[in-house]
């Protein structure tokens, strides 16, 4: 039983939501139907909560911010949709109050009520019924608790998150979109996940509550007593509102003042609706995360530049296209690649591919890639180790919507070069999913990189600029000269024996040219496969066979 609220068990509770949220994403997603029924809002909780706890990952531990101020800004700046904005909302206005140090019972029931109020305030025109009034329903409790005399930290935030419950009960009768679903607000029932997930923090013990769901998960019994489900996009769901016209436009805005972002949150409010514009302070300043749903998306981005600089720009239509059903017997594959020229060599090959951009990947651009192949059977090629829970997270979510995905674990590009070699659709899917597997597998890889920084390696100590020869994700070579690290690399990896070595090379033609030579020079055996296009973070690409 946690005292008080500290950094340590601010993270354990940030760790917690992230758990509750991502098991919980698909139930709340069904209950999207405020401010439209667009099925993201579980989604965007938990990418916004997962962008809090990154932050405070980096971080690392040790002398610093407060964690609170981590998670707060990691969650401003990665808010996702109109739920997530006012989450890091909430977040922010508890770091304002408990980044000063650990916080007993009444303390944080200040805070919650304190944060509520300011996610009221960053919201244009609030709505009750919503996320914003089951906040302040959890931060009345609280502080009446405390004013009852139990203040107990325990006993507060179980009133936090008691009274946020039953305000989410009664939101159906605040709000008729809710009301004529027959469902909770969909936002509501996320915060309640995230404070039951601050009691178990605190207390040890998960709170007992029945399902989220629609009202009291209501579900019908059919004939013979099966249950049939029903979701808010079902078509015998009454009055369920229209997706409305135009886009929801979010983006992160620096190099603005507070009377410029003013003029922003006017100039957007007359443009549409569900404006949340949230601050944050960071290293290089303060930044703003703005969100609006609106018709005129140029206009929208168009007013972020006359206030300051909008970047990471986001324009998702309110009317989602349903994903086209699949073709029965069909299969694809998608594959993710880390450049324009190994995206091209993967749809030379006739397969759908996820580029990797700024920003990275998100499960949400797999997903999409495997619905929009319409195929009823995909195999997914992550070709990174460190997008293997990306992909694999957008299978499950493809799975439900009835394909059958198989996600195989390549590490590297060559290795899923290798799996498209030998995949043979007129085999049954199973057999050539494991055949596919087994020739990545089989296929040993290693690249060049230069070192960005000073850093201890399996090999030895780098220094900046230094040439890296890696096999399969450990450095065996340091040197200062490309090529011949490029060399001993390629000598180190046929040690071992082979027989086809595929290269893939970067914007360094020459280097691809010398490596090339070498091979035929010292391995007159080993049949050599050479591709152009490679990232350009990574000169030399090399998988063996």
């Amino acid at each position: 039983m946690l005292p008080v609220l500290d950094d340590a068990a601010a993270g354990r509770w940030c760790r917690a939501a992230v758990a509750a949220l991502s098991e919980a994403r698909s139930r709340l997603d069904e209950l999207n139907v405020f401010p439209v029924p667009d099925g993201d809002t579980g989604t965007n909780l938990l990418l916004t909560a997962e962008a809090a706890l990154a932050a405070l990952d980096a971080a690392g531990e040790g002398p610093g911010e407060s964690a609170w101020t981590v998670l707060a800004r990691g969650a401003v700046l990665g808010a996702r949709g109109n739920s997530g904005t006012i989450l890091a909302q909430l977040m922010r206005g508890l770091a304002d109050q408990l980044a000063a140090g650990p916080a007993d019972g009444p303390a944080f029931a200040k805070a919650l009520q304190g944060a509520a109020d300011t996610a009221y305030g960053a919201v244009a025109e609030p709505e009750e019924g919503t996320f914003l009034t089951v906040a302040r329903a959890g931060g009345d409790a609280a502080v009446a608790a405390a004013a009852e005399g139990r203040t107990d930290l325990a006993d507060v935030v179980r009133a936090a998150a008691d009274g946020a419950r039953v305000a989410l009960e009664a939101t159906p009768g605040q709000l008729a979109v809710l009301r004529d679903a027959g469902v909770v607000d969909a936002g509501g029932a996320g915060l309640c996940l995230v404070l039951d997930a601050l009691v178990t923090t605190v207390t040890g013990v998960e709170p007992a509550r029945p399902s989220l769901g629609r009202r009291a998960d209501r579900h019908e019994a059919g004939p013979g007593g099966h249950h049939h489900h029903h979701h808010p996009g079902d078509r015998d769901v009454p009055h369920q509102p229209p997706a409305g016209p135009g886009s929801e436009v979010q983006y992160l805005l620096a190099d603005a003042d507070e009377s410029a972002v003013a003029r922003l949150q006017t100039r957007l409010a007359a443009l549409g609706d569900s404006l949340v514009v949230v601050g944050v302070d960071t290293p290089t300043g303060r930044e703003w995360n703005v969100h609006v749903h609106c018709a005129d998306v140029g206009a929208a981005i168009e007013a972020g530049i006359e206030a300051g600089r909008p970047y990471r720009i986001s324009v998702t239509p309110l009317a989602p296209v349903p994903p086209a059903a699949p073709v029965q017997g069909t299969r694809a594959v998608v594959a993710i690649a880390p450049s324009e020229g190994l995206a091209e060599l993967f749809a030379a090959e006739g397969v759908f591919v996820v580029t990797c951009g700024p920003g990275g990947v998100t499960e949400d651009d797999v997903l999409d890639e495997v619905l929009g192949s319409t195929a009823a059977a995909v195999v997914v090629l992550p070709n990174d180790a460190e997008l293997a829970a990306v992909a694999s997270r957008a299978a499950v979510r493809a799975r439900e919507l009835g394909r059958e995905v198989a996600v195989l674990p390549t590490r590297s590009p060559v290795q899923g070069l290798a799996a498209l070699a030998v995949a043979d659709p007129s085999r049954h899917f199973g057999d050539d999913v494991v055949t596919m597997a087994e020739a990545a597998a089989a296929t040993r890889w290693a690249e060049i990189t230069v070192a960005e920084q000073e850093a201890l390696t399996s090999a030895g100590r780098c220094q900046p600029g230094d040439t890296l020869g890696s096999a399969e994700g450990d450095v065996v070579v340091i040197g200062p000269d490309r090529l011949a690290v490029a060399c001993e690399l390629l000598d180190r990896l046929l040690s071992a024996g082979g027989e086809l070595a595929t290269l893939v090379v970067g914007p360094d033609a020459e280097l691809g040219d010398a490596a090339c030579r070498h091979l035929s020079v010292a391995h007159p055996t080993v049949e050599v496969v050479r591709y152009d296009g490679g990232a350009a973070g990574v000169p030399l690409l090399v998988g063996v066979e």
